[in-house]
């Protein structure tokens, strides 16, 4: 089904999922659009959330340029958490982020992967050997005109001087779970995800880390957006910037703000 096809279904489920009602909303539980590389971390969130007697959040993954696109297209969504600033800066800008909610809920490390079979180990710097490495394969990475994983990623190979010799060999992801997915398959030798995708995977090994210095500081703001319905989406938002939500994203590797 054409990708543009599977788009407009995720949209018209999410505009399905929520009623203009508040009480039927947050009796259906809060609607989060989150960045795809927050999958695990989230999941664990929600659960303890509705642990404490809340309806358990929906989420809904994907790349935060997608999830922006919703939101200006009007999907009535209650929070969104963004893999970079500059997307939620887009729908901020729009006025669809509620004054004074949005926050840094976590940060990130960028990594260098290799399938788990047919682990490599580098040094990532200006002397990487990456094109030689690659062989007859291609470099796995997010989509670098608007995904952030991959805008981080060209970033990074762009300062330490070897973004010329591998930009005509790249293979393509929607997302930085399809990056993941491309090395874990064996469909390409080598792979730039963030550290904990790859904590994620058992299917794949670090292969190197990219030094902090080489690309912006990897930030995932949180902000509940203005037309949300829900009343519990202050509090999940609260409960995440918490002790206790930031000792869960934590455990799957995120860094404090």
């Amino acid at each position: 089904m054409p990708k543009v096809i599977l788009r407009a279904l995720a949209l018209f489920a999410i505009f399905l999922h929520i009623s203009t009602s508040p009480a039927m909303a947050q009796q259906r539980g809060l609607l989060v659009l989150a960045a795809a590389s927050m999958q695990e971390a989230m999941n664990a969130a929600a659960d303890a959330w509705a642990a404490q007697h809340h309806a358990r959040p929906v989420l809904s993954f994907a790349a935060s340029s997608a999830l922006a696109r919703q939101i200006r297209s009007g999907a009535p969504a209650d929070l969104f958490v963004s893999a970079d600033e500059d997307w939620m800066d887009d729908v901020e800008k729009a006025g669809f982020i509620q004054r004074g909610t949005r926050a840094d809920l976590a940060g990130n490390r960028l990594v260098l992967i290799a399938p788990a079979r047919m682990p490599v180990r580098l040094h990532v710097g200006r002397a990487m050997p990456l094109a030689r490495m690659l062989g007859t394969s291609r470099l796995a990475m997010a989509n670098p005109d608007s995904v952030p994983a991959g805008k981080y990623g060209k970033a990074a190979l762009t300062a330490l001087g070897i973004w010329p010799s591998v930009a005509n060999r790249l293979a393509l992801g929607d997302n930085v779970r399809s990056a993941l997915a491309l090395v874990e398959r064996g469909e390409a030798r080598l792979g730039i995800v963030y550290a904990t995708d790859a904590r994620a995977s058992k299917d794949v090994v670090v292969a190197g880390s990219f030094p902090p210095g080489s690309h912006e500081p990897i930030r995932y703001p949180v902000a509940r957006l203005a037309k949300s319905p829900n009343p519990d989406a202050e509090g999940f938002r609260r409960f995440l910037l918490s002790h206790a939500g930031q000792n869960i994203l934590a455990r799957y590797g995120f860094s404090r703000p």
